[in-house]
């Protein structure tokens, strides 16, 4: 029945819907925040620096954006003026870091995907204390924080999941994932209806990730159902804990 009642919704309008209720449920954005909005060129970063700017009005704060993309060492094909351009138009400033990923690796270890997002995490961490921002925002949805919850169940041992929000302890920072309501499948009927191309280049170290793997079986076992995914999303808050908050 709810599924029924979003049709109503355009695919963009879905999805500001949703990020509204997150953001305004979940306490990630404050009146004075300034925000930096990590972006790939990807559908989600993309549809997620669009998004915050468009639903000022209805969470009825004020906040400062600016987006930035990490280029690393291995991923050269990334059309950033496209990007630039687009972003521009939304008024959303936007600015590019180089990070040598390859290049920080130490003699006689190996590229993996961990290296690359601590990296360029950190990098992120540097600018926006550089720049003035005390929130940093990733385009991580639903789907995301989903298998995030299976990969450190399967493979790590621990129930913990990808946080909304998280208040670094080292830093005058907090990280949210605004579209944590979202599913993917929105967001790319958003970016197709938006008219956005993908602007990134494939990661040639992802192809055969283990996230691909439980995204797999993940889509098998909860049988693509919208319902069954916004339960798994209920079941990791409660009463005594909340893995959605760091």
């Amino acid at each position: 029945m709810a599924d029924r009642a979003y049709r109503k919704y355009s695919a963009l309008a879905m999805v500001q819907k949703l990020t509204v209720k997150a953001v305004l449920e979940m306490g990630l954005i404050e009146d004075g925040d300034r925000i930096l909005i990590a972006v790939s060129g990807g559908k989600d970063s993309t549809i997620l620096a669009v998004t915050l700017s468009r639903i000022r009005a209805a969470l009825k704060k004020q906040y400062d954006l600016k987006a930035v993309h990490i280029s690393t060492d291995f991923c050269s094909c990334c059309k950033k003026s496209v990007l630039s351009e687009r972003l521009e138009k939304e008024g959303v400033p936007f600015d590019d870091v180089f990070v040598p990923v390859i290049g920080r690796l130490k003699e006689g270890r190996k590229m993996n995907c961990y290296w690359c997002s601590t990296q360029r995490r950190l990098e992120l961490i540097r600018y926006a204390q550089e720049n003035g921002f005390n929130v940093i925002a990733l385009g991580h949805h639903l789907d995301d924080v989903i298998e995030t919850f299976f990969m450190n169940m399967i493979f790590k041992g621990e129930l913990c999941a990808m946080p909304a929000l998280l208040r670094y302890r080292k830093y005058p920072l907090k990280l949210i994932r605004p579209l944590v309501y979202v599913e993917e499948s929105r967001i790319v009927e958003a970016a197709a209806e938006y008219g956005f191309l993908k602007a990134a280049c494939s990661c040639p170290y992802g192809r055969f990730s283990r996230r691909r793997v439980i995204r797999k079986k993940i889509d098998l076992f909860l049988d693509g159902s919208s319902p069954a995914k916004r339960r798994v999303l209920a079941s990791l808050t409660g009463r005594n804990f909340d893995l959605l908050k760091e």
